[in-house]
């Protein structure tokens, strides 16, 4: 799955690259950077990768989405749907921008239910933003359809599932913005980072001086700068985008690997009695960084969790339904209003509304979900063992339940 895993000769002479000159600041210090200029290589190289008129890089996924909300005049007394699965930081870039997170139920695609989401918008609802977990994508078409009859701004979060695709075009670049994370455990990394898409170039030009102070950009230095508004300092490095520059260029590279290594472990889970995949709205789009698969209940899902760890193969499955990080159910910082820093009163009756929310849609998808992260060093040999083992630990639990039952 992540880039990490191939890390190699490239990105040690990108990052080598930048050492010689000593400087590791994106703007200024034209004369001793000798003309190596990172940030702007791997934003340009994003935008053909990619397939997006403009680019603009931040320190990580969680400044991407603040950034992009900042810039599509998303903020107070605005309300933004998002999903009930999701990383946490989805919801901790909503509160930074001083919205509202509404979060809505998931359907199979393991996205939001669209459905859920028509039923949530309200006279104060600016945003629907989909979250395209674990390689995949949301019902871009429909999601659209409902955004565009409202008057919504749709906000892609696909920090998750970079190189994937929906009708032959990338994900992130098909709402009004959308946004990659390039951390460590992304399909590429840059260590830390993220990046902002958009075909807006006035949403463009704001992320660029919001990323950067308000700076504007236009000075000959950055004394001479205008600041036409305030920022934050969400500025990547240059070590960062060097790493990045190197694993942009091998995107295809990974997913080739990914696909592969996927397709091999799917034949094999499809060997499990009563066992269903999750329901992808483009299956060629998908990167294949990870495979989920349901059980058919929470009980037996469980079971075989409890063995996959009693049996040392639960590393790269997932079971998010006990999650901390990435499902409702354990978000009790957020339902529970443990914040550093006072919330407005509509935000905090949102989020202690939350623990009255039914989310059993949710739950009854999540409770039945494993999924499996795609790693791109498994040998072949290795890959047929561990679907061996896992399909051989799911068999046997089936197995005996309905021996017992």
């Amino acid at each position: 799955m992540p880039g990490f895993e191939l890390w190699g000769d490239a990105e040690r002479k990108e990052v080598n690259d930048v050492l010689e000159t000593g400087i590791l600041m994106r703007y200024g210090f034209d004369g001793p950077r000798k003309g190596i200029w990172k940030s702007k290589e791997l934003e340009a190289a994003i935008c053909e990768r990619f397939g997006t008129p403009h680019a603009q890089l931040v320190s990580s996924g969680t400044a991407a989405l603040t950034t992009a909300m900042a810039a599509l005049g998303i903020g107070s007394g605005h309300e933004v749907i998002m999903p009930a699965f999701t990383f946490v930081a989805s919801f901790e870039a909503v509160l930074g921008v001083g919205a509202v997170p509404v979060l809505v139920d998931i359907d199979e695609t393991l996205t939001m239910d669209p459905l859920a989401v028509e039923k949530a918008i309200g006279p104060k609802t600016k945003c629907i933003m989909p979250v395209h977990m674990c390689g995949s994508m949301a019902d871009l078409d429909e999601l659209k359809r409902i955004a565009k009859a409202h008057n919504l701004i749709l906000l892609e979060d696909a920090c998750q599932s970079i190189g994937a695709t929906y009708k032959g075009k990338s994900l992130g670049t098909i709402g009004d913005a959308g946004t990659f994370s390039f951390d460590f455990v992304k399909t590429m990394t840059c260590g830390e980072g993220g990046v902002i898409m958009t075909a807006d170039e006035e949403v463009y030009k704001k992320c660029d001086a919001f990323s950067d102070h308000g700076h504007d950009h236009l000075g000959v230095d950055r004394g001479a700068d205008l600041h036409p508004f305030p920022g934050y300092n969400f500025r990547i490095s240059e070590l960062h985008s060097a790493v990045g520059l190197a694993q942009v260029r091998r995107v295809d590279e990974f997913l080739a690997i990914q696909k592969k290594n996927h397709a091999i472990l799917k034949e094999a889970l499809s060997t499990i009695p009563g066992m269903t995949f999750r329901k992808i709205p483009d299956p060629q789009g998908d990167s294949c960084s990870f495979i989920s698969w349901f059980l058919p209940s929470e009980a037996i899902t469980q079971k075989v969790i409890a063995a996959f760890k009693e049996q040392g193969i639960l590393a790269g499955n997932f079971y998010w339904f006990d999650n901390n990080w990435h499902y409702i159910k354990k978000w009790d910082h957020l339902k529970n209003l443990s914040v550093l820093y006072p919330l407005h009163e509509a935000q905090k009756k949102a989020l202690l509304d939350l623990k009255e929310k039914d989310f059993a849609q949710s739950d009854a998808i999540m409770s039945r979900c494993i999924s499996t992260a795609v790693s791109l060093a498994w040998t072949e040999e290795q890959l047929k063992e561990k679907a061996e083992r896992m399909v051989g630990v799911v068999v046997g639990i089936l197995e005996n339940s309905k021996q017992l039952g």
